[in-house]
């Protein structure tokens, strides 16, 4: 699968907003890639994540931040053929609940539906890793991170996408004022 293939998923489905938008990050942007609308249809869904899992091998379990990647990891597991996971916060920590576990040495993919500064993995990584777990690696549906690596294992992803961002107090946007912004993501408080 090519970006522009990815690209024309992610455009059927509807997931590329455009407006005035707060990121999860806190910056704001004009796009906004909405993954979530993807992930309501179960073809694109498989396509996707067949060809995310493509990319990796020797997988013992796939793990995701709630709530952007809890159906990518059931779907990346599928194909893989190993058990899925995935973490969500607690008292405002990212932890594993609801009795799963992950043991030492288990090769882990975690996965996120779209990556900007890889906040949400990184501390995926870290609950990974408090729990021994070997990290083979990051996949994600769309790369915002402007082409680097923003993580200390291998990272893969289907669509990398260029979105401009801006601080709040530097988001034209805002200068204008004639679109108000929202918060589409799935972390409140931002």
């Amino acid at each position: 699968m090519n970006q522009k293939e990815a690209l024309g998923i992610l455009d059927q489905a509807g997931a590329r907003l455009e407006g005035h938008f707060r990121l999860t990050s806190g910056r704001h942007a004009a796009v906004y890639m909405q993954c979530g609308k993807v992930f309501q249809h179960a073809g694109f869904s498989e396509t996707l994540c067949k060809e995310l899992a493509s990319r990796f091998s020797n997988i013992d379990a796939v793990i995701g931040p709630a709530v952007g990647a809890v159906i990518m990891s059931y779907e990346v597991s599928r194909h893989l053929g190993c058990r899925n996971l995935f973490t969500e916060r607690e008292n405002g920590v990212m932890t594993l609940r609801r009795g799963f576990g992950l043991k030492p040495g288990e090769r882990v993919l975690v996965v996120e539906d779209t990556v900007t500064t890889g906040g949400s993995v990184k501390e995926t990584i870290a609950v990974c890793r408090e729990h021994g777990a070997d990290v083979a690696g990051v996949g994600s549906v769309v790369d915002r991170t402007g082409g680097g690596n923003p993580f200390d294992v291998p990272f893969e992803s289907l669509l990398q996408i260029a979105i401009p961002s801006w601080t709040p107090e530097e988001c034209p946007l805002c200068a204008e004022g004639t679109i108000p912004c929202v918060k589409p993501g799935s972390r409140p408080g931002l």
